[in-house]
């Protein structure tokens, strides 16, 4: 599948600004399933972009606007090729990969992903109401499919329930919210339950036909690693496997290690108006 992607965020400031730093994460990940074939950023007032890479592997762009403006509109476009083949469902969680999981080496290693943060945060009784439901991590890979299904059947998906800095323990009690809200709440209890987890940016193609949602903007998913496969992704807002159709931007322990828009201004208010197409290209 090859897609084009056009993302535009447009800010409006109440008065003129300057001196204007912006951090941005938006270009897509290289890696064995996905190819990144082309990428540009146009920023208007004009200025030059300097990349990096995170901690975490993630494209950084950082740019600075000296003079006064208005109004600032950033636009990315990027072309991406993607073949993944579906398994997750047929991968029996075999001795070997159970001793794996939870060996202290396995746990060490991936620490990072199995700590708390402040996004992924549950009190321990809500932990306990989901797992007195779909019980305890026995299977890693079926509890993760299990627990994706059980927050995709108990929430509703409602863009005005919840904001950017809202925590998976204060989205759970709503059982509403949007894509960072499920992803945040499937992380934090698949990480109480020893399982390293982490949290996917990037973009969903949605298509004619399809039933999925979460395209409006940057789409949010989790990742599971599995010991002998590598890291699965798993869509809890549309409860499926996070195949062809999931475009991979970034990768963090929550949401504040992908943020796509990151800066500081001298200057008074703004409001922001975000565009996002996705285009099938090829099959």
């Amino acid at each position: 599948m090859k897609y084009q992607i056009e993302h535009t965020n447009t800010f409006f400031y109440e008065n003129f600004v300057d001196q204007s730093m912006n951090h941005i994460r938006l270009k897509p990940r290289t890696d064995e399933c996905q190819r990144l074939l082309a990428y540009r950023t146009e920023i208007t007032p004009g200025s030059m972009t300097k990349e990096h890479i995170d901690l975490w592997g993630n494209h950084v762009e950082t740019f600075f606007i000296p003079e006064k403006h208005q109004h600032l509109t950033l636009k990315t476009i990027s072309t991406v090729s993607i073949q993944k083949s579906p398994f997750i469902r047929m991968i029996p969680c075999s001795d070997e990969m159970q001793s794996i999981f939870h060996s202290e080496l396995f746990r060490r290693h991936y620490l990072a992903y199995l700590n708390e943060t402040p996004y992924t945060f549950l009190y321990k009784e809500q932990i306990e109401e989901i797992r007195d439901i779909i019980g305890e991590a026995q299977d890693p890979v079926r509890f993760s499919l299990q627990l994706m299904e059980y927050i995709n059947q108990s929430f509703i998906y409602d863009t005005t329930t919840t904001q950017v800095n809202t925590k998976a323990c204060e989205s759970w009690p709503l059982r509403s919210g949007v894509c960072q809200d499920y992803a945040h709440i499937m992380i934090g209890v698949l990480r109480s339950q020893g399982i390293p987890a982490r949290y996917v940016s990037g973009y969903l193609y949605v298509g004619e036909d399809s039933a999925l949602i979460g395209d409006a903007a940057t789409h949010a998913w989790v990742e599971v690693m599995v010991p002998g496969i590598g890291w699965i992704g798993l869509d809890p807002t549309n409860n499926v496997e996070a195949l062809e159709q999931h475009i991979r931007i970034g990768t963090g322990r929550d949401y504040a290690d992908v943020s796509p828009l990151q800066g500081v201004y001298r200057g008074g208010g703004q409001n922001l108006d975000v565009k996002v197409s996705v285009t099938l290209l090829e099959k």
